[in-house]
């Protein structure tokens, strides 16, 4: 009988991550968060370092756990799932892609700038925001920065370290806009979902009423991005509303009509979503600023940039075991009470791996 998809995965990552540790097990540095790998470390888990929660806590766990047969077993369960979930979202995707396509909406012969590929092993955050920074500079005048990757290839440290290298680089500093579709999403089905209370004979969102390719089209037009108030911002006008996005990112944008219907309205806008964002972008990089985009490279290939990144890892069994360190840690901060010794720190952690890998 042939294996499951789905377990024949997690076996495969079990024993390339077996395969991989030497007898003498190895580790990664704490020093410095990396990916790479290093002699075998014994520094325990201090109750500051678990509190930081961030990539140094992760790389001390994974030295720790290193050696342990249930990390390996947590760890290649979690970059399965990693894995798979990728897939299915990019699956998805693409459905919306190409439903785009079908509606003319976007180009389906579009051919983006390629894109350059940076191996994370052994590197860190500061070292590829480094490498990113020197394309930039080496650039003629260009200040739109595409980031791409698989989840746990550390994108979004990527971005937050670059943006602090381009803010604080001295003469050559410049203004970091971080740029998100999620807020457009949002928008979009704000204005669906008022569409549909204004509508006398419906009780509800009827995505089929509301989603038409009409309404569509009218509801972009009453999304503006330009500068307003000094800043650039995206300005909601229309059916009654009159909103500055910046102003109700976190009210009006995350009510539940808006919340529960994003799925559907993303669904069916990702051609329109991507042409805004990409008119948006342009107008910010020509206005001098530094716009950082990470996202899919289904969506983000159509804004315009020589400066396209994929970050990848050689090892991909460091997915895997990023991901459980992260949830060891969160859980063993809070097991644990304040100001917990190294041994509690220590008797804690290894009691929520145990419960990890029964319940994985």
């Amino acid at each position: 009988r042939r294996m499951p998809i789905a377990a024949a995965a997690v076996a495969s990552l079990a024993r390339r991550s077996l395969l991989r540790a030497p007898i003498a097990h190895r580790c990664f540095t704490i020093s410095r968060t990396t990916f790479a790998t290093a002699p075998a470390i014994t520094m325990p888990i201090s109750y500051e370092l678990l509190t930081k929660q961030n990539a140094e806590t992760s790389t001390a766990l994974i030295a720790q756990c290193e050696s342990s047969e249930d990390f390996t077993t947590l760890s290649a369960k979690e970059g399965a799932a990693i894995l798979a979930r990728d897939q299915e979202d990019a699956d998805k995707l693409q459905v919306g892609i190409d439903y785009a396509k079908d509606k003319g909406v976007i180009d389906p012969d579009f051919v983006p700038e390629p894109y350059i590929s940076i191996d994370v092993l052994g590197k860190t955050p500061a070292d590829v925001a480094g490498e990113i920074l020197g394309a930039m500079k080496t650039s003629e005048g260009e200040s739109v920065i595409v980031i791409c990757g698989l989840s746990g290839t550390g994108k979004g440290t990527t971005v937050s370290k670059l943006q602090e290298m381009i803010e604080t680089d001295g003469d050559d500093a410049k203004d970091v806009v971080c740029w998100s579709n999620g807020n457009i999403f949002r928008s979009v089905t704000l204005l669906a979902a008022t569409w549909c209370e204004q509508q006398d004979d419906l009780d509800g969102f009827d995505a089929d009423r509301a989603l038409t390719k009409e309404n569509l089209a009218s509801f972009m037009q009453m999304l503006e991005f330009g500068k307003f108030n000094g800043k650039f911002d995206t300005k909601i006008n229309g059916l009654g509303l009159d909103l500055l996005v910046s102003d109700v990112q976190n009210t009006e944008l995350k009510v539940p009509k808006v919340s529960r219907n994003i799925p559907t309205v993303a669904k069916v806008t990702q051609g329109e979503v991507i042409l805004f964002a990409a008119d948006a972008i342009r107008q910010m990089g020509e206005a001098g600023m530094v716009v950082l985009l990470e996202g899919r490279e289904q969506t983000v290939n159509y804004v315009r940039t020589p400066l396209r990144f994929t970050l990848t890892l050689s090892d991909d069994t460091l997915i895997g075991k990023r991901r459980a360190a992260q949830r060891l840690g969160a859980a063993a901060l809070s097991a644990v009470s304040d100001g917990a010794t190294e041994e509690e720190i220590a008797s804690t952690l290894d009691a929520e791996l145990k419960k990890m890998v029964a319940e994985a």
